[in-house]
């Protein structure tokens, strides 16, 4: 190979890690969950246990349910209190998760401006890297068979694309087992281009469980990225 197909590969490797930082970048979206919390006189962890059980029925004794339980069984572990059987337990935490059907959005962009567009001749020509003896050369090749003489404005115009997005949540209330009475209840809730709920759970327990049991009565927005790191910011 020669030094000029050298040049041509490494600039095609170069281009190749570019799209895959950029596609990584874009994968690193911070999960964004407003958490809305109310308490009263939740008692200290020590000498206190619970039970994670579920708010509706139907998905109690699932595989699925039991999976998002011991989640949040983690997080009561992790701020004191003691897991235990329902019937033993002090506290009896129960838990709700779900998703929408989801709904159609329509986002506008600016028009695009093609580099090879032609105001006489319209969108007509294209770059195709040709192999040759002497290397890789590039040759303008029409885009389409209409593209000569043609002009379509709407290739001009704002790029509008259709997606769907669907609002998930979790429900967590927190009762004293003896009499029933209520000692807290939280509300998680994040829109999402994602209804994959093996992927929403686990963030909005996070999101529920970041500064728990928090102010009571307040709204906050939780952002939760990869690496771990939160920012809680007051909702007006």
């Amino acid at each position: 190979m020669n030094t000029r197909n050298q040049s041509w590969g490494r600039a095609v490797k170069l281009a190749a890690i570019t799209v895959l930082l950029a596609g990584l970048a874009a994968c690193a979206t911070p999960f964004k969950a407003d958490v809305s919390r109310f308490q009263s006189q939740l008692p200290a962890p020590q000498g206190q246990t619970f039970a994670v059980v579920a708010e509706d029925p139907a998905l109690a004794g699932g595989l699925e349910f039991a999976h998002y339980a011991d989640l949040v069984a983690a997080e009561m572990t992790r701020l004191g209190y003691t897991r235990a059987s329902p019937d033993d337990a002090t506290l009896l935490v129960r838990f709700d998760y779900g998703v929408d059907n989801g709904r159609e959005r329509v986002r506008s962009t600016p028009g695009y401006r093609d580099p090879f567009y032609d105001p006489w001749y319209g969108f007509s020509r294209r770059p195709v890297y040709v192999r040759t003896p002497d290397g890789y050369r590039v040759a303008y090749v029409p885009s389409r068979p209409w593209g000569y003489g043609f002009y379509d404005p709407w290739f001009g115009g704002p790029d509008i694309r259709s997606y769907t997005v669907y609002t998930s949540g979790i429900d967590l209330k927190i009762d004293r087992a003896a009499d029933g009475e209520r000692l807290f209840e939280g509300k998680a809730e994040a829109v999402s281009t994602s209804n994959r709920l093996q992927y929403l759970v686990p963030n909005l327990v996070e999101a529920m469980f970041t500064d728990f049991p928090g102010n009571s009565g307040e709204t906050v927005r939780i952002s939760i990225k990869p690496e771990g790191e939160k920012t809680v910011r007051p909702i007006d």
